[in-house]
Parts: C-alpha cells; sequence; structure tokens
C-alpha cells in the first residue's frame, strides 16, 4: 500500500502539437485530488501526458489508471487486441515475447475500438524493455487535423457517419479491402456508425475520427464516393505538422485520449525484445 500521498506535480507541455511530460512524480503514491484533476485537465488540453521514471507492478499499474475511469470492457460480438470469448486481460502485454500483443511489424495511425458501441476514452501504454533502435510511437492531433481543413470539407462531413469494421474478425491472411466495395458480402460482425468529425465530451472541440489504413464505410455514399472522400481525409491526415514522436525510455508511461488522437508505431528488428503493458478505459458514445 502507498505510504505517503502526492501532492504536488510538474506538468510541461511539449514543444510539439500535443503532449505535456509529467516529472517529480511517482505513480505508485496515493494522489491527491487536486493532482489528479491536475492531471485531468492537462490530458484534455495536451491529449497525452508523458510520465517518466517509473517503477510498478501490473497491479500498482492498474490502480493509477483508474483514477481517470472504469475499464474498458468489450462485449463478445465486438472483440478487440487480447480478446478471448468472455474474457479481455485488464493489463495487456503489448510485446513481442512471452505471449505478447501485436508483434514487430509497423502498425498504421489509428485509435483503439473505435469499431465498438462505446470506443475506450483513453489508454496508459508503460514501458519495461524496449529495442535499441525502432518501436518508437508516434500520436497525432485530430483536432488540429479537423481544424486545418478547408470550409468547404468541413461542411461536407460535419454530418456524416462513419462505420469502422473490426480488424479481429477478418482473416489475417485473406486480401484486405480498405473500403466496403462489395456490399454482397454478408457482414460478420455488429456494425456501429460514428460521427466523421467527433466532438469531444469534455472539451467541445471537433475531431476527424478516422484511421490511417482500417476498412470503413461512410454510411449513405456510394462506394465510389466514399472511398474518393476516404482518401483524401487520409492522405490530409497523413501530415507531421499534427504528430509528435515519442522514443521511449525504460519507466515511461504515456497516457493518451484515444478520443483525441491517432496513434502509429514504427517496425523494429524482432531480434529485440520490446515489451509495455497497456491498460484501456471506458468511454461514452461518440457524438
Amino acid at each position: 500500500m502507498p505510504t505517503s500521498t502526492l501532492t504536488k506535480v510538474k506538468i510541461s507541455a511539449i514543444d510539439a502539437p500535443l503532449g505535456a511530460i509529467v516529472t517529480d512524480f511517482d505513480a505508485s503514491q496515493a494522489i491527491a485530488p487536486e493532482v489528479i484533476l491536475q492531471l485531468k485537465k492537462a490530458l484534455r488540453d495536451r491529449h497525452i501526458l508523458i510520465f517518466k521514471e517509473q517503477q510498478l507492478s501490473d497491479e500498482q499499474l492498474l490502480n493509477f489508471s483508474l483514477y481517470f475511469g472504469a475499464l474498458f470492457v468489450p462485449s463478445d460480438e465486438t472483440p478487440v487486441l487480447a480478446s478471448k470469448p468472455g474474457e479481455t486481460p485488464v493489463v495487456i502485454p503489448i510485446s513481442n515475447v512471452d505471449g505478447g500483443y501485436t508483434g514487430t511489424g509497423e502498425l498504421t495511425f489509428h485509435s483503439d475500438h473505435k469499431w465498438t458501441p462505446t470506443p475506450s476514452s483513453g489508454s496508459l501504454l508503460y514501458a519495461l524493455e524496449i529495442p535499441s533502435q525502432g518501436g518508437n510511437t508516434y500520436w497525432l492531433n485530430t483536432n488540429l487535423a479537423y481544424e486545418a481543413l478547408d470550409k468547404t470539407t468541413k461542411e461536407r462531413i460535419a454530418d456524416l457517419q462513419l462505420i469502422t469494421y473490426n480488424p479481429f474478425l477478418r482473416d489475417r491472411n485473406a486480401p484486405r479491402s480498405l473500403y466496403r466495395l462489395d456490399k454482397n458480402i454478408p457482414l460478420i460482425s455488429p456494425i456501429f456508425p460514428h460521427p466523421l468529425v467527433r466532438t469531444h465530451p469534455e472539451s467541445g472541440k471537433k475531431h476527424l475520427y478516422l484511421d490511417a489504413a482500417t476498412e470503413v464505410e461512410i454510411v449513405g455514399l456510394a462506394a465510389q464516393e466514399g472511398s474518393k472522400l476516404i482518401e483524401q481525409l487520409r492522405q490530409h491526415l497523413n501530415q507531421p505538422q499534427f504528430y509528435y514522436q515519442h522514443k521511449w525510455s525504460v519507466g515511461d508511461i504515456v497516457y493518451w485520449d484515444n478520443q483525441a488522437t491517432l496513434h502509429y508505431r514504427q517496425a523494429f528488428d524482432p531480434n529485440e525484445r520490446r515489451v509495455l503493458k497497456r491498460v484501456s478505459l471506458a468511454g461514452s458514445r461518440p457524438f
């Protein structure tokens, strides 16, 4: 059990389109209410928080995470990373060893659990081992990306709904469509349309709610028209002025707002170990 309560914290915005570093902080301690509120405000404003030099057990990581919300729990009908029928681990090993998940390859820009009815609000990722090169994670500010759109595009997409298809219900070895062109193929999972332009539930800001490569469909648009619009928006998202690259150090915890960001991982040498732990927090229905 914690033996003292942390009553002060240093939060410094980084010189990037999003992100703040938290120092003079020990996540294993009990934390005063005013500090939790400071951290929540900083997350709302900066979208990701980087906690340096932490040493936590799985139980301590979970306890720290629960200051910020309840756990994300998917249904059996909408599996996510590490899901098994009736069970999703609370602390998920994001690792290329010892039965971990996500392997060693590139992971394109995405936000987690977008195909579920209530996608997670955020996640905390804790680094235990890192490779000598590669494996960096980028976070992208989707509010900046939205605000940089021209007025005509903003008006065009203002009321559109987007279906994101569950990548964990696809044959990983089959060719992947990036857009649902063949409506004769039966659906293999429930679908949950969400706004293409999402309003953040705390800040009220608008965010472009679209991944870089997951299969999607715009409700009500013809396939060709929808595909062209999706490609236009994805090219717009893929610009360095919207993102921050994080080079991991052992002991880092990054807490990101899944409602306001996308994240991407570089590939890394499969002969090296990369071991992180992730906890995801519950979210609300996007609006």
